[in-house]
């Protein structure tokens, strides 16, 4: 099944497939399966026809999902580049823009870049 650009998995509680768009979160899935009247543990793959259209216009009419989210989270980090501002220099240097400390613990946001001498090593083989 295929809701707002996104392939849903059919063997998965509709609740938890619904998350896999982006913008839609547990919280937001459940509500919307309340306003389309459709079950929480029904499958995908179980789903009616006429389900699937309330779904689809639940989405449509109430959320910013998939392609028009990112543009508009890309457009605030773009906004705050351009006024130069201190969160926008760290989106910019791709370093963690909330507060966290660097020294350690930004491993996913540097790129796991390992600074001291043994820890990035490969183990030598033993002939």
């Amino acid at each position: 099944m295929r809701i707002a650009g996104t392939n849903i998995p059919d063997n998965k509680r509709l609740d938890i497939a619904l998350t896999y768009i982006f913008g839609i979160g547990r919280t937001s899935a459940v509500k919307i399966l309340g306003k389309a009247g459709v079950p929480l543990g029904k499958n995908p793959k179980d789903l009616k026809g006429e389900e699937i259209n309330r779904l689809r216009e639940e989405l449509e009419k109430n959320y910013k999902v998939e392609g028009e989210l990112r543009r508009e989270v890309m457009f605030h980090i773009k906004r705050l580049r351009d006024i130069g501002s201190y969160r926008g220099s760290r989106h910019q240097r791709g370093l963690p823009s909330r507060g966290q400390r660097t020294k350690t613990n930004s491993r996913t946001r540097r790129g796991n870049v390992r600074k001291t001498m043994g820890s990035g090593k490969r183990k030598l083989e033993k002939k």
